[in-house]
C-alpha cells in the first residue's frame, strides 16, 4: 500500500480556515490593540484582524474590528461564543431572537456584551466621521478543531432559544447573584461602560481590590473586572493559559515569571494594552497611576460552566489560596523584596505615594 505523500497529521482547522479567510494576525506577549493593523474580511464585510497571544491557551483566540465611519457588518450567525469590548468610538448591536424579535442596544468606550450563541448579528457604527474599533474574545478556536467543518459552524441554523435570557440583559441591566467573595456574579448580556460598574470587595487577593464576575448571554465564555485601589498591586498568582488580561483604566504593569525564575517579564499597559499569561506562569498587576486601576479578564469556562477542571479550581478559590495551602497565590509576606522595591520607583515616576503599609 502506498502512502499518501503528505500524510494530514496535527492539523490545527482554525489555522488553516483563518489562513484562507486572509485577514492579517498579530502574534506577540502582549498587544496593543488599538495599534493593531487590520485588513478587509469580506466575512464581515469590515477590516478586521486576529490576535493571537502566547498564552492564549488551546480554546480562545481574539478579533479585532475596525467599522467604518456609518458603517455596518454583514449580518452574521455561527457556533461560537464571542464577548465584546469596545475600544473607541460608538455604535449599536441588533441582535434577532429566533422568535424573529429583535433586541438592540447602544455600545461607547468600555463597554462590554456578549452574543447569544448562534443568534444573528450586526455592529453598527454611530459615527459619521469616526471609525469604531472593537475587540472580541472567541472560543471559535476550540469549536473549528472540534468540528472541522467551516459550513456547520456559520451555517447551522439551531436556535439555542434559552441563551436569550431577559430581555431587560440587553438594555444594560442585569441581575446580581452573591455568591461569595471574588465570585459575586452579575447576570446580563451587556454592560454599557465596564468603567462604572459597581464592584465588590475581594480582600483575598489583597491591598483593597475589588470585582465582579458576569455571566454573559449564559454562555461558557468567562469575563470579569477588577480593580486595584492607587497605590496598590495585587498578590502574585498563577493559572492554566487562556485568560486574556485587558486594560479598563488607569496606567500600571504587570510582571509575569515561572516558579523558580530570578528575571522576570514586565508588561506596561495602559486602555487598549491585552495580554495573557502563559500557563501556570506566575504574574502579578500593579497599579502606577494617579486613579483606580480596573482591568477586563475574558478566559474560557465560566462560573456557570468552567469546563475544565483546572478553570473549576481557579474560579473557586485557587488563585486565592496561598501555594503554601495548595493553592496558587503568593502571598504578600512571600514575595521577593525586589517585586516591592520596582514599585516604589515605578509610582514614584507618577508622584504617586504607595499606599502598601502593612501589606508589604
Amino acid at each position: 500500500m502506498n502512502a499518501p505523500e503528505s500524510p494530514r497529521v496535527a492539523v490545527d482547522v482554525y489555522l488553516e480556515w483563518l489562513k484562507k479567510e486572509g485577514i492579517p494576525v498579530s502574534e506577540d506577549f502582549g498587544v496593543d490593540l488599538l495599534k493593531v493593523p487590520t485588513g478587509r474580511w469580506g466575512r464581515y464585510g469590515v477590516d478586521a484582524a486576529a490576535v493571537h497571544l502566547k498564552g492564549r491557551g488551546d480554546f480562545l483566540c481574539m478579533f479585532v474590528f475596525d467599522i467604518p465611519a456609518s458603517g455596518a457588518t454583514a449580518p452574521q450567525r455561527h457556533l461560537y461564543e464571542e464577548v465584546f469590548y469596545v475600544l473607541e468610538g460608538r455604535g449599536s448591536t441588533t441582535i434577532e431572537a429566533p422568535d424573529g424579535r429583535k433586541h438592540s442596544f447602544e455600545w461607547g468606550p468600555r463597554s462590554l456584551f456578549a452574543i447569544p450563541l448562534n443568534t444573528r448579528y450586526r455592529l453598527f457604527n454611530g459615527s459619521g466621521s469616526e471609525r469604531a474599533r472593537l475587540v472580541a474574545t472567541t472560543n471559535l478556536p476550540a469549536v473549528m478543531n472540534m468540528f472541522h467543518d467551516e459550513d456547520f459552524v456559520f451555517g447551522n441554523d439551531w436556535d439555542f432559544e434559552a441563551r436569550m435570557g431577559s430581555a431587560k440583559y440587553f438594555s444594560g441591566e442585569g441581575d446580581f447573584i452573591p455568591i461569595r467573595p471574588g465570585n459575586h456574579l452579575w447576570e446580563t448580556n451587556f454592560v454599557p461602560d465596564l468603567a462604572a460598574i459597581e464592584l465588590q470587595p475581594w480582600g483575598d487577593r489583597g491591598a483593597g481590590g475589588s470585582n465582579i464576575m458576569f455571566m454573559l448571554a449564559d454562555g461558557t465564555m468567562h469575563a470579569h473586572i477588577s480593580e486595584m485601589p492607587v497605590g496598590t498591586y495585587k498578590k502574585a498568582h498563577r493559572h492554566a493559559a487562556d485568560f486574556h488580561v485587558m486594560c479598563v483604566t488607569g496606567t500600571g504593569y504587570s510582571l509575569l515569571w515561572y516558579a523558580g525564575q530570578e528575571d522576570w517579564v514586565k508588561v506596561d499597559w495602559k486602555h487598549g494594552t491585552v495580554f495573557a499569561p502563559p500557563d501556570q506562569m506566575f504574574h502579578q498587576h500593579f497599579n502606577t497611576s494617579a486613579v483606580p486601576a480596573r482591568y477586563l479578564a475574558t478566559a474560557y469556562g465560566s462560573l456557570r460552566y468552567p469546563f475544565t477542571e483546572s478553570k473549576r479550581k481557579s474560579l473557586f478559590g485557587g488563585v486565592s489560596t496561598s501555594v503554601k495551602d495548595g493553592g496558587d497565590q503568593i502571598e504578600y509576606a512571600d514575595q521577593s523584596p525586589r517585586v516591592h522595591e520596582l514599585f516604589k520607583r515605578e509610582t514614584a515616576k507618577n508622584g504617586v505615594t504607595v499606599k502598601m503599609q502593612g501589606m508589604a
